[in-house]
């Protein structure tokens, strides 16, 4: 009777493992990237186990440029990414089925010249009459031409504007003279900085606390909240662990942004950068109006319908929860209610 008992009990034994395996799988989720400093935190989430902790199979893929990656994840090629502010927006103007569930950086532009212009080129209104490069559907890009607005300068017709590929090309359009002005977002303003330019003005003095890239998801992927809400999760104990662990937060960016520690460290601590992972509405619908009154988009579509905040709110409900005592993830809950209700 134990002989024949036996045989049974290892395949019900296996099968139930097996079952246990599959049921306990890290999901796979693949996420588009900018490599720059204000997407550190999926580095760190995927570096330092975050991902794994929620149990997500996370693959990171690298883009140039904001289009590129709307385009992806609007495909279904992503399953999620950060790309700029303005992108997002005019992406969904113009009808594309996106949804913003939460943030990955604020601020960080700059404009940038050579040092020999610092005297002539001191605020946005010097930029009447000159030639400016940037990178199209940048949040720093969208900063630019909403000031111009402010300025009564009129970014169509008072001044010219090279839309280039991305940053670096920007900072040698520079250098070579070839333009008058360019505007760069971290690390690429401390590299500018290294290779002789000047910041003139951030984007962030311009327009205090203005969200940059979103994180968006196309509407197939709400389908899986539960999945949207565990990659929040996993980017809000990342934002944590950089507060306190410096020497492992830069050696996770430096496998992603080739550049020296040193510049990492100031480029990512730097006071000029908003790390937090909050959707801010508040934040976005602001940054909806100054774009649509700068001619940028056309704001006939109401912008309420492509927020989902849902997930982040539960995300950070539980983290507060869960750690009751750590200070973080209180002031994250109440920056939440403040930003978004």
């Amino acid at each position: 009777m134990k002989s024949l008992l036996k045989p049974v009990f290892t395949a019900s034994f296996v099968g139930a493992l097996l079952a246990a395996v599959v049921a306990h799988a890290g999901e796979t989720v693949r996420v588009g990237y900018l490599p720059a400093i204000g997407h550190a935190k999926y580095f760190i989430a995927h570096e330092q186990g975050f991902f794994k902790k929620e149990n997500l199979d996370v693959e990171l893929i690298e883009f140039q440029n904001s289009a590129d990656g709307i385009n992806a994840v609007i495909s279904g090629k992503l399953d999620t990414g950060s790309f700029s502010t303005p992108a997002p927006l005019l992406f969904y103007s113009k009808g594309s089925d996106i949804k913003i569930v939460g943030g990955i950086m604020g601020q960080d532009g700059s404009v940038i010249v050579k040092p020999e212009r610092a005297g002539e080129i001191r605020t946005i209104a010097d930029l009447r009459g000159k030639k400016v490069a940037t990178v199209r559907l940048a949040s720093s890009d969208a900063v630019l031409r909403a000031a111009l607005r402010d300025a009564n300068i009129n970014w169509r017709t008072d001044l010219e504007i090279f839309e280039l590929k991305n940053p670096p090309a920007v900072i040698e359009s520079v250098k070579s003279g070839q333009v008058d002005a360019g505007v760069v977002w971290g690390p690429f303003d401390l590299r500018a900085e290294q290779q002789g330019l000047k910041v003139i003005v951030r984007s962030g003095d311009i327009y205090p606390g203005h969200p940059c890239c979103r994180l968006i998801v196309s509407s197939a992927q709400l389908k899986k909240p539960e999945l949207v809400e565990r990659f929040l999760r996993a980017l809000l104990q990342a934002e944590r662990f950089s507060q306190d662990h410096r020497k492992e937060t830069i050696d996770s960016i430096a496998k992603y942004v080739k550049l020296d520690r040193d510049t990492l460290e100031k480029s990512f601590y730097t006071p000029n950068l908003d790390q937090t992972t909050d959707p801010n509405v508040k934040g976005v619908e602001k940054f909806w109006l100054s774009l649509v009154a700068a001619d940028f988009i056309d704001g006939k579509r109401p912008l309420d319908l492509i927020f989902a905040i849902e997930p982040y709110q539960r995300a950070i409900e539980a983290l507060a929860r869960e750690n009751p005592k750590d200070a973080f993830y209180q002031a994250r809950l109440s920056q939440f209610k403040e930003r978004n209700l």
